[in-house]
């Protein structure tokens, strides 16, 4: 059933044209993922679906009594409410629910049968309203999201006004889930989740019983959660089938097949066009009458126009020297603030080539990792060796190193004083800094445009070792894509915070998890990850095998497969045995309700020949039990 459909929607601010042709069409149940460049409109479609702003033009139908839940990118909290309090708000129709049914209850202790009946009606009312609006189980509710939020105990009691930013993004999520509407709207709900926040959401979207449209850039999360895409371009909108992947396809077919109906259109334009061209120099009355017809059959052709790419960034990373093949030693590092131990006993090593991916809940303190490494923080304990020739890389998340009153130029200028205008502009070219925009405030700049800031810097060090602190926060899917690229030539050496899962999978050879007590490492991308953790939580089946050489190990598995199949053998015999003493205990049932006929005696020679029968059904029984009790004893001594 279709719930939402929007037809040929536009939306202007001044002059800026940001939605032009915008349709798509919401299904029951179905999870759209809105995806574009940063800047192309897809918050404000949200904005627009919601009712917070007004369309400019076209039509937005929705079924009837649908509700529809926006999560805004930026969330603001209510002064005085707890975090647990914020969520229990939800649930305010509830509790007066609840209330209401301990009045009655003490009512209908007093009350007399006649009015004892009256009660009991309302109460059977009221009690089925309450168990179908989940008043049994709205708080263990409350407590699941906040923990799959990643919230702990001791926020729960937690002024809400006094969270960070992510952190009240992730209340208001949960807020908003807990509300369920009919259509979720959600803008970058994936922000400020750590992977284990982004696995819990994703079965909760996925189990979810309404709609959701929901804008990200998170690539795994599109895979996982949606079933369906919207593209927004130029201010236009086009539909797919399938999850981010899939549309990926289907975006390169659809690409393709109209590069080539626009080629041969043009193609067949041009043919016709010299056709005209020789029509006319015959300069005769018939020759110009047929060249004008022909062209009036061009003025009236419908042109199709040349597939459009948003512009994209174009950059590589390259190391101005080689580093040693020991690039970094981190030895018992212990760090932690006002008490509280954020990680202990940390040793690693990173040596030149390693692509390794560092991952680990909100707070554990891998960004503060990185400034160990740096320099900018002082370990509690332990230390951090580098290797020789090693040149250090940094990209901040927040870029706290940029200037907010300095222009976009100045910024890097600054930074590579000997390079020239013309090498400096070259540079912020390449990440869609050009002309004017070049003399902008980095004050007045959007995160992505200040993240691309900081790559352009990162890029003009030219260092052999990358700390990049989640490179992908803020950037779309083309940079994102483009920095992977970037990384995929890189010759130095990598070491990444990210949550961004397709990231991981598309740079890292390995997985370093940090915990309080250390880091497990696992070779491989995050895919390799999960599997290993998957083989973590089952049985080990390898611990038998400690201290065996490969040759011996597979000769004791070949041994064991063997065992394990003559046992089921047995098993299957003694199975089958049993089987055979009731197919016998019921031959001789069968006979014995013969025998107790009266007919059956009446001829003696008939009747001699059914006591030998019997005779002989009784003993095959006794075989079957025997056989049976050999088959169970073996099946049993072996397993």
């Amino acid at each position: 059933m279709i719930v939402l459909t929007v037809q040929n929607l536009q939306k202007a601010f001044g002059g800026n044209e940001v939605l032009k042709d915008v349709c798509l069409t919401l299904q029951d149940r179905e999870r759209i993922g809105l995806v574009g460049v940063n800047g192309c409109g897809k918050t404000t479609l949200l904005r627009v679906l919601s009712g917070e702003l007004s369309p400019d033009g076209g039509v937005i139908s929705l079924a009837k009594g649908l509700r529809l839940g926006y999560l805004a990118q930026q969330s603001k909290a209510t002064p005085g409410q707890t975090v647990y309090g914020a969520l229990d708000e939800v649930f305010e129709p509830v509790r007066q629910m609840e209330q209401k049914l301990r009045e009655l209850e003490n009512e209908m202790a007093t009350s007399d049968p006649e009015t004892l009946v009256r009660l009991g009606e309302r109460y059977a009312r009221l009690s089925d309203a309450f168990e179908d609006a989940e008043g049994y189980s709205y708080r263990s509710s409350i407590l699941g999201v906040l923990a799959g939020l990643g919230f702990q105990k001791e926020q729960f009691e937690q002024d809400s006004s006094l969270l960070s930013g992510g952190e009240l993004t992730r209340l208001c999520l949960g807020k908003l889930l807990l509300q369920k509407p009919d259509v979720l709207l959600l803008d970058e709900p994936t922000n400020h989740l750590d992977l284990d926040a982004l696995a819990w959401l994703e079965g909760y979207l996925n189990d979810y019983r309404g709609s959701v449209i929901v804008v990200s850039h998170d690539r795994f999360f599109l895979d996982r959660v949606c079933t369906g895409i919207v593209e927004l371009a130029f201010g236009v909108t086009e539909q797919y089938s399938g999850n981010y992947s899939r549309y990926l396809e289907l975006r390169a077919e659809r690409w393709l097949t109209r590069e080539r109906e626009f080629n041969a259109q043009q193609k067949e334009i041009a043919r016709q066009m010299e056709i005209i061209r020789k029509l006319r120099a015959f300069n005769r009355e018939k020759s110009i009458r047929r060249a004008e017809s022909r062209m009036k059959m061009l003025d009236k052709l419908e042109l199709k126009e040349r597939p459009e790419e948003e512009k994209q960034i174009f950059f590589r990373f390259t190391a101005a020297r080689r580093a040693g093949d020991d690039v970094l030693r981190v030895k018992g590092l212990k760090k932690g603030y006002d008490g509280r131990t954020l990680f202990r006993n940390l040793s690693f090593e990173l040596f030149r080539g390693d692509r390794v991916a560092l991952i680990g809940p909100n707070g554990i303190g891998k960004s503060t990792l990185f400034k160990c490494l740096i320099g900018e923080e002082a370990p509690d304990a332990g230390y951090v060796t580098l290797g020789a020739n090693v040149d250090i890389g940094y990209y901040d998340q927040h870029q706290r190193g940029l200037h907010d009153q300095k222009t976009i130029l100045d910024e890097v200028w600054d930074v590579f004083p000997r390079k020239d205008q013309t090498e400096i502009r070259s540079a912020l070219g390449q990440f869609l800094f050009t002309g004017e925009e070049v003399f902008a405030q980095i004050g007045s700049l959007s995160g992505g445009e200040r993240g691309r800031v900081a790559l352009t810097e990162l890029m003009l060090r030219q260092d052999n070792l990358l700390l990049l602190d989640e490179p992908t926060n803020h950037l779309d899917m083309n940079s994102r894509e483009v920095l992977e690229g970037a990384l995929d030539g890189f010759e130095g050496t990598i070491l990444a915070i990210s949550h961004d899962r397709y990231f991981i999978n598309r740079f890292a050879t390995r997985v370093m998890e940090l915990t309080e007590d250390g880091v497990q490492t696992y070779d491989g991308n995050y895919d390799d990850y999960l599997a290993a953790k998957a083989r973590e939580a089952a049985p080990d089946e390898d611990a038998a095998y400690i201290g065996m050489t490969r040759t011996e190990r597979l000769k004791e598995k070949r041994r064991e497969k063997d065992e394990k199949g003559r046992l089921k053998a047995l098993r299957e015999a003694a199975q089958a045995a049993e089987q055979a003493v009731m197919d016998a205990e019921q031959a001789v049932a069968d006979y014995e309700a013969y025998m107790a006929l009266p007919e059956t005696y009446q001829d003696p020679a008939k009747a001699e020949e059914t006591a030998r029968e019997y005779k002989r059904l009784q003993d095959a029984l006794a075989l079957a039990y025997e056989a049976w009790e050999e088959a169970a004893d073996a099946a049993d001594d072996e397993g």
